[in-house]
Formats: structure tokens, C-alpha cells, sequence
């Protein structure tokens, strides 16, 4: 049999075995950070790392034990999850207006482009004492600075999606005599779906990352608070289970963003990758 025909056959065996065991996959997400957590238990059991400095995985298993157990825990949580999905919503339905308008005028795009461009290099917390300024200590500002984050990803993701989509696609529309209306609802904007959802993925790890940024903003509550009330306490062990809830929320709402997308994006016969 030709090498050809042997690489095509385990690819679509591997591919198969993954759709009827899709649990097969995210168990082997599972041992990195498995292997991480014992290796780094056993160097802190043995002094071979200070406890003060990297407490052991058990003990901030403890830690969060503890602030589950007073209730403490998931208002902190909440809190949190509150102002990534305002924030997000927010700044994610702006950029996918704004975006739409830009790619598909040029003369939108020569007025904002240049603007947006200088305002996308602005670091986060440069943000935060103009907000405070301006929107005061309450959630606004806090709300403001994740859409802020959320925006420019999907907004150049859009954009980029829009003007690569294929000529020959906008041809044909024009010979059936769509609209400018129509021709952007059945043809550029679903054919610039796929980066939409690459742009949407991108800002919602944003969210997460400027939600810290904004709880430096007067907090009391939040993930964000936690890892800075650890810093002024001296306690890693806070720090640390700060840090991991905000990982495991940030995989949690990438996963549901993204069979989302598997479910907008059916139609597409993609390359799924091997086992190799």
C-alpha cells in the first residue's frame, strides 16, 4: 500500500477513535498538570523547595477547603464571573459592529483604523487611573477596563476575517443580484465566521487576564483581590489558589466558547490532526 494511503488511513482511525471516546483527549490534558502537582508535593516535602516561598499543592488544596467551607470562596467567584461576562459581552458586541462597519467600508476604516491601532498599544493598567477619574471606584470602571480588553481581538479578528474572504465568493453574490445587506449576511460574515470565533476565544482570555487589572480598582470582592490580599499578607498558598481558579474558570469558559463554535461551525470539514 502506498505511504500515502497509510498516513491517510491512521489519520482517519486516530481522527474516528477521538470522536467515539472524546474523553480519551481531555484525560490526556490531564497528565501534565497531574505530573506537575506530585513533582512539585514531593520537592516541597523534602525541603528541596521552601514552603514559604511555593507552599505544597496539598496545602493549597487546604486553602481552598477553607474558603469553600465559609462561604468566602464563591462570593469571590461570582463576583468575578459577573464582571468577565459584562465586560466580555460588552466589548465583544461592539467590536463585531464596529469591526463589520470597518471591513466593510473603506472609508470607515481610513477615519478609525489609525486610532484604534494606537489605542489597541496601550497597556491595561494605564487605563486605571483614567477610569477612576473618570467612572469613580464602583463596578463601572472595573466592567469598562475588560471590555477594553475584549475588543481589540475580535474586532481585528473580524476585520481580517471580512477582507480574507475570497473574491470569487463576492462575485458570484453580485451575479445573483444580492444587496449590499444581503451580501453581507449570507456571504461576507459567515465566511468570516471561522476568525470571528478565533478573535471571540482570544478576547475571553483577555477578559480573564484584564479582570485583575480591574480589581485593583477599590475591590473587596474577587480573584483579583484574593491574589492581592495574599501579596499584602504574605501567604502563597492565597496567591497560588487565586491563580489556579482563575486558570481553571479561563479553561472552563474557553471550553464552552469553543463547542460553541463547533456548533456554529459544523459545516466545515477541517483537519483535525493525528496521533503522531
Amino acid at each position: 500500500m502506498p505511504a500515502s494511503s497509510l498516513l491517510g488511513a491512521r489519520v482517519g482511525s486516530d481522527a474516528a477513535l477521538i470522536v467515539r471516546r472524546p474523553w480519551l483527549g481531555h484525560w490526556r490534558g490531564l497528565v501534565l498538570p497531574l505530573a506537575v502537582l506530585v513533582l512539585l508535593e514531593a520537592l516541597v516535602r523534602l525541603d528541596w523547595i521552601p514552603a514559604h516561598q511555593l507552599p505544597a499543592p496539598s496545602q493549597v488544596g487546604q486553602t481552598l477547603w477553607w474558603l469553600a467551607a465559609g462561604g468566602e470562596l464563591w462570593g469571590h467567584i461570582g463576583v468575578s464571573l459577573a464582571r468577565v461576562t459584562a465586560g466580555f459581552a460588552i466589548g465583544a458586541a461592539l467590536a463585531v459592529l464596529i469591526g463589520a462597519w470597518v471591513g466593510l467600508s473603506r472609508r470607515a476604516e481610513s477615519y478609525l483604523e489609525p486610532t484604534f491601532q494606537a489605542l489597541r498599544a496601550i497597556p491595561s493598567l494605564a487605563w486605571v487611573p483614567l477610569l477612576l477619574l473618570w467612572l469613580g471606584i464602583d463596578e463601572t470602571p472595573k466592567v469598562v477596563l475588560i471590555a477594553l480588553g475584549a475588543f481589540f481581538p475580535v474586532y481585528l479578528a473580524l476585520l481580517a476575517g471580512i477582507r480574507n474572504v475570497d473574491r470569487k465568493l463576492v462575485e458570484v453574490g453580485r451575479l445573483h443580484r444580492l444587496s449590499g445587506v444581503e451580501l453581507t449576511r449570507r456571504i461576507l460574515l459567515p465566511a468570516a465566521l471561522p476568525s470571528l470565533f478565533t478573535g471571540l476565544r482570544g478576547a475571553l482570555s483577555l477578559s480573564w487576564m484584564f479582570l485583575v487589572a480591574a480589581e485593583l480598582i477599590a475591590a473587596t470582592q474577587g480573584l483579583g483581590y484574593l491574589l492581592s490580599d495574599g501579596r499584602e499578607t504574605s501567604r502563597p498558598d492565597l496567591v497560588i489558589a487565586a491563580i489556579l481558579l482563575l486558570a481553571v474558570l479561563g479553561k472552563l469558559s474557553d471550553g464552552l466558547l469553543k463547542r460553541l463554535e463547533t456548533r456554529a461551525l459544523h459545516w466545515r470539514d477541517s483537519f483535525v490532526g493525528g496521533e503522531g
